[in-house]
């Protein structure tokens, strides 16, 4: 489907406050996005955005054994869609690899709810397709397992099914973080597959399944004649903003597993996902700086980097509407600002913290990164 004009630009000042929403609005320079890179705009994400929630009796469950831990839990998103339709373009897809099938089929949840007393919560699986091979979303085996998509795929294609809906929206960026590892404490969960490149090659051929390789931005079309990423990123070969419009862009969150994605692929050459890299390296385009400090974020982002950073976490600052965090990531120029209370979904709790951009926008032109000329426009 071609993509529409954009509009006239309007000459509306770039604002630091937040407030309530808007008409949504892009940024563009007043030149057009064609002059406007991707690294210059910033975008609000939804941390775990698939994130169903506990179900109710398991969550007395774990509220009265871990009242603690589960406050950290305490959160759930609306569905993918209902996120884009709110202004939301950048979203996070926990990923765990399930060869066979079935692995996570039979979380044991429910039998220790049912074991304490607890009715019976809604089936998390009436179709079954956990049975089924692929990689599956969720927050935690056996315990955080209820997702708004399952599997991967499905995830992917609602992404896709929005995207050919707004043919003109500004790119959505798609953080997967592969879960693995050997579980700890005291509870028996489910021991999650390695990822090894082999289980790399078969999560990109998941991702190409859905996406064309022009519905994509991957770190071949970054790096283009560069020797390597970092050089490219480095010399501003980031793709213009208009050029992104309607696309997809994957990053891999864990830095650990980077070298076992990067395995006979030097520089990302081939893959679909940019890699969580140290600034220098030569896959280095995207940087996560979750903690901040803002100083150090502003630091890369002027350099080229694309960063994603956290305006809160573990509903900490939402339960006492703490501000301070949000507001210092907004003004650090991190690309991406990834919260659990987007404009759509304010926290419960009085003050009602919520996230979103200056001027109510989708994307904004970057408060460190872009030019001068940059405005916005009404186009959504």
């Amino acid at each position: 489907m071609p993509r529409k004009p954009s509009r006239t630009l309007s000459a509306l000042v770039l604002a630091a406050a937040c407030g309530s929403l808007l008409a949504p609005a892009q940024a563009q320079s007043s030149d057009g996005d064609s002059t406007l890179k991707l690294n210059q705009i910033q975008v609000i994400g939804t941390h775990n955005s698939y994130h169903a929630g506990i179900a109710p009796n398991e969550s007395k469950l774990w509220q009265a054994k871990y009242a603690e831990t589960f406050k950290g839990l305490d959160y759930k998103h609306q569905p993918l869609p209902q996120q884009f339709d709110s202004g939301v373009r950048q979203i996070e897809l926990d990923v765990y690899a399930d060869t066979k099938g079935g692995l996570y089929a039979h979380p044991s949840g429910p039998a220790m709810a049912a074991a304490a007393g607890f009715p019976a919560d809604p089936d998390f699986d009436p179709n079954g397709m956990m049975n089924k091979p692929g990689f599956k979303v969720m927050h935690v085996q056996d315990i955080d397992y209820r997702s708004t998509c399952q599997p991967f795929t499905s995830c992917l294609e609602q992404v896709r099914q929005w995207s050919h809906a707004h043919p003109d929206h500004a790119p959505i960026f798609i953080l997967v973080e592969t879960k693995q590892g050997t579980p700890h404490g005291d509870l028996h969960l489910t021991v999650p597959e390695p990822f090894t490149s082999a289980t790399f090659d078969a999560l990109d051929a998941e991702i190409r399944s859905v996406f064309p390789a022009g519905e994509l931005i991957t770190p071949d079309d970054v790096r283009g004649h560069y020797e390597t990423l970092n050089e490219a990123v480095l010399a501003g070969n980031w793709p213009t903003l208009a050029s992104a419009r309607g696309k997809v862009i994957f990053l891999l969150d864990q830095r650990p597993v980077g070298p076992v994605y990067l395995a006979g692929h030097p520089s990302l050459r081939g893959r679909v996902l940019f890699t969580n890299a140290e600034p220098g390296e030569p896959d280095a385009a995207f940087i996560e700086r979750n903690d901040g400090p803002a100083t150090e974020i502003s630091a890369l982002v002027r350099k080229g980097y694309l960063i994603r950073t956290r305006t809160d976490s573990d509903t900490k600052e939402a339960r006492v509407n703490n501000t301070t965090t949000r507001d210092a990531m907004i003004a650090s120029g991190a690309q991406l600002l990834s919260t659990d209370y987007p404009v759509n979904e304010p926290a419960r709790w009085e003050g009602h913290f919520v996230v979103n951009l200056p001027e109510k926008t989708v994307a904004r032109c970057n408060p460190v990164n872009a030019p001068r000329s940059c405005s916005v426009t009404s186009t959504r």
